[in-house]
């Protein structure tokens, strides 16, 4: 599908239910235009990942997950061997007293392709999620420059492979580590903020559109209410959304004390942080919840 302008591609996002800020989708239709990998950081929860899985439904192309974790390397992310089929063939060679070399046994028939080989393999554009790359070690991070640089990988039995159709790549980080500077000049970069209450209530109307006008501004002036408290773990977008959800399931019309005592464990994931409410004045929250949730 083709992208005219930031305009055009963030009708698309919507369309997904994916409400981007105007500078987010500047900077996805910039690293789209000029395939340049887009490194998205902030705080877990925020949407950096949906954004990714937001493209791929808009463009309607295949979505590839790479989820990195302490001790990744290129066998689960790039390829590995298929070692017992190598020896099955080995087997039946010597059973039928045929010759067999090591050219016959590392081609592409016996190469498990994972998920950033998978990439370059893709006969149309796809979009490749290498998420919560802070989580990788520096060694990970490091191989990964070949690969953002040219779009290709060396693999020692088959020489170097060029991608046939780039990806379009979005890098994820929650900075648990600080990514290098080498790896950031590969990339277009954008810092993702904790929405305003405007565009977290139009969330909220996208995801929930059977949730009633009081509720939608009364949770979402509730969420500030917390990040404004610099708990532990503030909640994200993606807790809000979980919240919401699981009042609705409570039929809940406004919030209550009762209620936001059943449910604080869908939006706040630290013991402190739920106790520190819980001991605190929540009545008095409230009541300053709902004043903000009527100003316009």
């Amino acid at each position: 599908m083709t992208m005219n302008n930031p305009q055009t591609l963030h009708n698309l996002l919507q369309s997904t239910g994916y409400l981007p800020p105007s500078d987010l989708t500047t900077s996805l239709f910039l690293a789209c235009k000029m395939h340049r990998p887009l490194l998205l950081e902030g705080e877990a929860g925020i949407g950096k990942t949906e954004l990714a899985k937001a493209l791929a439904r808009a463009m309607n192309i295949p979505l590839i997950r790479l989820q990195c974790y302490e001790g990744i390397d290129v066998h689960q992310a790039v390829y590995e061997w298929d070692y017992a089929r190598q020896y099955l063939e080995i087997q039946l060679a010597q059973s039928q007293n045929k010759n067999i070399v090591a050219d016959d046994l590392f081609t592409d028939a016996y190469l498990l392709q994972r998920p950033l080989l998978r990439s370059l393999f893709q006969p149309s554009a796809s979009v490749l999620l290498i998420d919560e790359l802070d989580r990788s070690d520096e060694a990970f991070e490091a191989f990964l420059l070949e690969f953002l640089a040219e779009y290709q990988i060396t693999i020692p039995e088959l020489g170097t492979l060029t991608a046939k159709e780039k990806p379009y790549v979005i890098i994820t980080s929650n900075r648990t580590r600080e990514l290098s500077d080498a790896l950031k000049r590969r990339c277009l970069y954008q810092w993702l903020e904790y929405p305003d209450r405007s565009r977290e209530r139009d969330i909220l109307h996208q995801k929930f559109p059977q949730l009633s006008q009081t509720l939608s501004d009364e949770i979402t002036s509730f969420v500030h209410e917390m990040r404004d408290m610099s708990m532990i773990k503030n909640p994200g977008i993606a807790e809000t959304l979980d919240w919401a959800q699981a009042l609705i399931a409570l039929d809940a019309m406004a919030l209550e004390p009762e209620i936001i005592q059943q449910s604080l464990g869908v939006l706040l994931k630290h013991q402190e942080d739920i106790q520190r409410i819980q001991q605190g004045d929540l009545k008095k929250i409230i009541q300053d919840t709902r004043r903000k949730a009527s100003q316009p």
